[in-house]
């Protein structure tokens, strides 16, 4: 065993060695040519090392190889100091050093009192809000200029992603500038000299009767009614006057509209959080932006997104988030959404996008920012 162990040990070295001997010519050919012409070499390479072997031989060592060329890719990008428009748009915005405002004109979905808001005024020290009706419209508004900012709800730790906001990521051209991470704690709300044994209906979003569930599942002959968001549902029990109806809110919903608390925390999981993101219409990065979101296409072949996620390996860069949804008129083709811990201001991670870019059928840079915990 000692003297296989001592075999391996020296074929490793010697792999090394040759690795580097590789990328120095890599290295080489760059320099001569300012290129590197990596797809039509690597399928020559790949033909002639695997040709007359056994099939199973055949693929781990196609793993082995694919993984030396997204290495060699990387470092040709180094070396290259690859830069695309978007780049350039990246590394202005970092020479900018903008410096995060303590107040700003924001769009958030719904009315006074919506968790939405409450992110906002974590956000900004002083918050100039404009409410709409819809996520979309919160998107335009921010497109058009009527809005410096735009709040917008994307995942729940307890129910999962906002798809939605999701969907329309896909249509609308904008870019995170920071997010948060609000813990949500919702309350029966109803009128004053209301009785939690007199309720016949409750009034909520959709989620947040989801997250309630267990609950509600305790009072069975209560009618559940969604709206289009927990304030709206506070709001709906003040006008109404009603002593037999309630609202799952916030206890700042509960304030606005001079309610009072039947029940406070009556979530399913006190560990229930919501993530919102903040964008605007161009680049900003902003101090400490350590995060980064894109959005892209992949060929619909085996190994596609495997290629992909070994370049985040490959780099070093920590894949947060992954989610997928499916394209518009396009059956089983699926859109991908990544959440990456990478320094936008580093090489590394400036190049990955330059690649991205380049490579990419569709590729979409969706921000470099920070997250308030």
């Amino acid at each position: 065993m000692d003297e296989l162990k001592q075999k391996i040990n020296t074929i490793d070295q010697t792999l090394k060695d040759l690795y580097l001997q590789r990328m120095d010519l890599v290295a080489s050919a760059i320099k001569a040519n300012n290129t590197y012409d990596e797809y039509e070499e690597n399928d020559k390479t790949l033909i002639s090392v695997t040709e007359n072997l056994p099939k199973e031989k055949q693929l781990y060592l196609k793993k082995i190889y694919e993984t030396v060329f997204e290495a060699t890719k990387a470092y040709e990008l180094s070396e290259l100091n690859s830069s695309t428009d978007l780049i350039k748009n990246i590394q202005k915005a970092i020479k900018n050093n903008d410096v995060f405002p303590a107040s700003a004109k924001v769009a958030c979905q719904g009315i006074k009192g919506a968790y939405s808001s409450i992110a906002a005024k974590k956000f900004f020290e002083i918050s100039d809000i404009s409410y709409f009706k819809n996520f979309e419209n919160v998107f335009q508004a921010v497109e058009k200029g009527f809005c410096e900012y735009g709040v917008l709800p994307i995942e729940n730790s307890y129910a999962g992603s906002v798809n939605p906001v999701y969907d329309l990521m896909k249509e609308h051209k904008f870019y995170i500038v920071k997010s948060l991470k609000l813990q949500i704690k919702h309350n029966l709300v109803a009128n004053i000299g209301a009785k939690l044994e007199d309720i016949k209906e409750i009034y909520s979003h959709e989620q947040a009767l989801s997250q309630c569930k267990k609950y509600l599942e305790a009072y069975p002959n209560i009618t559940i009614t969604p709206c289009p968001n927990t304030a709206v549902a506070a709001r709906y029990v003040k006008e109404s006057g009603r002593l037999d109806v309630a609202a799952i809110s916030s206890q700042e919903c509960a304030e606005i509209y001079g309610l009072k608390i039947l029940d406070a925390s009556i979530q399913d999981s006190n560990d229930n959080y919501t993530r919102f993101i903040l964008i605007a219409k161009d680049i900003k990065v902003y101090d400490n932006a350590n995060k980064i979101s894109i959005v892209t296409t992949l060929p619909n072949t085996p190994g596609s997104l495997y290629k992909l996620l070994s370049k985040f390996y490959n780099l070093g860069i920590n894949m947060t988030k992954l989610e997928s949804r499916p394209m518009a008129n396009s059956p089983f083709e699926f859109i991908f959404y990544f959440d990456l811990d990478c320094n936008i201001k580093t090489k590394e991670c400036q190049n990955l996008i330059a690649e991205l870019d380049s490579d990419a059928t569709e590729f979409n840079f969706l921000g470099a920012y920070s997250e308030i915990i």
